[in-house]
């Protein structure tokens, strides 16, 4: 093993605690803040993000998890009424998801306060810096 490959390996290692890191964190504000779930807050980020609602497989191709792990997620959303299911014209089999007006409401609210988390918890570091950083993991994601 070269040295430059024993450098990626910590790299690689680092990129994974602090990512470790940060998700535990943002999944216990959530859970002591908002009594929810990441996974929660991701879907219903994604629905927010798409303004109009997506299909189920659109939606588990963004999270980049299964249809069974966000079905289950989407089934206790529209239990609460922060979801609804949409039958789409011309195709029985697929139903577009969205967030409902009060989905909206509570998921505007999390994304601010989740904000300013994730502004807290970066606070030290220089805004040259971060944009290196994030300047560097978009050329990770370009290399698979």
């Amino acid at each position: 093993m070269t040295e430059t490959s024993k450098q990626r390996l910590r790299f690689w290692l680092q990129l994974l605690k602090a990512s470790k890191h940060i998700e535990n964190e943002m999944r216990d504000r959530m859970r002591r803040e908002f009594g929810t779930t990441l996974p929660r807050f991701d879907v219903m980020a994604m629905l927010h993000k798409s303004g109009t609602g997506l299909k189920m497989s659109q939606l588990s191709s963004e999270l980049m998890v299964s249809n069974g792990n966000v079905t289950g997620i989407i089934d206790r959303l529209v239990g609460e009424g922060l979801v609804e299911r949409v039958a789409i014209k011309g195709d029985r089999r697929a139903t577009l998801v969205r967030l409902t007006a009060k989905g909206l409401e509570d998921f505007t609210h999390m994304a601010a306060i989740h904000e300013g988390w994730i502004s807290d918890l970066f606070e030290n570091i220089d805004e040259k810096d971060m944009h290196r950083a994030r300047e560097m993991l978009a050329q990770i994601r370009e290399l698979t």
